[in-house]
């Protein structure tokens, strides 16, 4: 069983991880490997001081930090719904996700937290003092039932949750009690448009290709598309390859259209030897991708001094591990709503910390959800800490230096904050990478 959001201990110390339990392991096993006291890893989770308690493969039970040795843990003062000007205390912080092992969602979300749990622990250097609930709030659970717990009112700010039909329910109860309220995921809702205390970070993919047309028509004026057909009869970028053959069209552009299975000397044709080019698949699929790099590679071979850039997906990004030299060679350009990059110092530090502090490997999924849960904890509670209430997100008080994503929002209308925040990923042919946010 998985127990969430009642024990006054864990509320007050944030949980150190949401831990599976395997065949072999006992409460006093857990408590070992985790250097706290039996009694402490009771008190995180008090189903465990019931009688004819058992412990059984595959629940989830918290891991709380160890209380300081020799000190008595002070109690907590009774929560009350006051809420004093959060910049000068400590901020209260509701996550209501699915955190559990028994699925994808769960195994993500559970990541998510732990990356959040990161950005907290070093938030302390920095003066932030936070206080983390959280629930367990799965797709079968009517969130309504969460929403009685006492100490919700109280909160300053609640992130989630991952599925549409609690979304309403949670933003009523956030506009009712001056909660600011985080949707971190994709959901298919537009409450934001009608609820000034919601942050809706999700995208449309409708809004990505925009916004990747005019990044491209913005940075490509004096180039020469070229068109790939890539015979992927399941792809579903032809949204975005047709709009943007539209917008040229109406700009009176001139582009090319070829394919994978061309000819050496048909493929040849489509690309200008006065203006630069620059390439678009019309699938984001990695076996493809390398086909057109081989391609490239050899018309390139053949004609050195045509100038060649690509432009990408999302996805791409996935692919750095092995098709890196080629995004520099082709000075590829990579248009998202977030950014993982690997080589980065400060990647590679928050990588190995939760490593050390969890024992397992980041999934290897975009976004990277222990950065994501990172990011936007260091995103809000900063803002909070240092505008109070009036922080809206928007460019102009940005509060944080993100490792994977920035974020900025946009008052819809009468309602709630968007989040606009649009990247174009640039591979230089000089192998750097930079980055231009829109």
């Amino acid at each position: 069983m998985l127990f969430m959001g009642s024990m006054a201990y864990a509320q007050i110390n944030q949980w150190r991880d949401l831990y599976k339990v395997k065949k072999k392991d006992t409460m006093y096993s857990i408590a070992q490997k985790y250097g706290i006291t039996l009694d402490e890893l009771k008190d995180a989770n008090p189903e465990m001081k019931k009688e004819n308690y058992n412990l059984k493969k595959d629940d989830t039970v918290f891991i709380p930090f160890a209380k300081p040795r020799g000190q008595d843990l002070q109690k907590p003062a009774p929560v009350t719904a006051v809420k004093t000007d959060v910049r000068n205390r400590e901020i209260r912080v509701g996550i209501m996700l699915p955190l559990h092992h028994n699925d994808g969602d769960g195994r993500r979300m559970v990541e998510y937290y732990r990356g959040f749990l990161l950005a907290i622990e070093d938030m302390k250097a920095q003066g932030i003092s936070s206080a983390i609930h959280a629930w367990n709030v799965p797709i079968d659970a009517d969130i309504r039932q969460t929403l009685l717990n006492p100490e919700v009112k109280s909160l300053d700010i609640i992130f989630g949750p991952l599925y549409t039909p609690q979304v309403k329910a949670l933003g009523d109860f956030c506009a009712q009690n001056d909660i600011r309220l985080v949707i971190p995921f994709s959901i298919a809702s537009d409450e934001v448009t009608r609820n000034p205390n919601i942050f809706q970070v999700y995208q449309t993919g409708s809004k990505l290709n925009n916004d990747a047309i005019k990044a491209f028509l913005s940075h490509f004026k004096s180039s020469h598309p070229v068109f790939i057909d890539c015979n992927d009869k399941n792809s579903t970028k032809g949204v975005f390859t047709f709009g943007l053959r539209n917008q040229l069209e109406q700009k009176g552009i001139n582009y090319s259209i070829t394919n994978l299975e061309s000819s050496e000397e048909m493929f040849a044709k489509a690309f200008s030897r006065t203006k630069p080019n620059v390439v678009v698949l019309n699938t984001s699929r990695s076996p493809e991708l390398n086909i057109a790099f081989q391609k490239l590679n050899g018309f390139r071979a053949n004609n050195p001094q045509v100038g060649i850039s690509m432009f990408g997906y999302t996805e791409w990004l996935m692919y750095t591990n092995y098709d890196l030299d080629n995004f520099y060679a082709f000075d590829t350009y990579i248009p998202t709503t977030f950014y993982y990059n690997p080589m980065s110092w400060k990647t590679q530090q928050l990588e190995k910390k939760f490593h050390q502090w969890f024992g397992v490997e980041m999934q290897h999924a975009l976004p990277r959800f222990a950065l994501t849960g990172y990011d936007q904890a260091l995103f809000f509670l900063q803002g909070l800490h240092k505008y109070g209430k009036d922080f809206k997100g928007g460019k102009e008080k940005d509060p944080s230096t993100p490792v994977q994503t920035t974020y900025y929002f946009v008052r819809q209308g009468s309602g709630g904050m968007q989040n606009e925040n649009f990247q174009l990923i640039h591979y230089k042919n000089n192998k750097t990478i930079e980055s231009f946010t829109y």
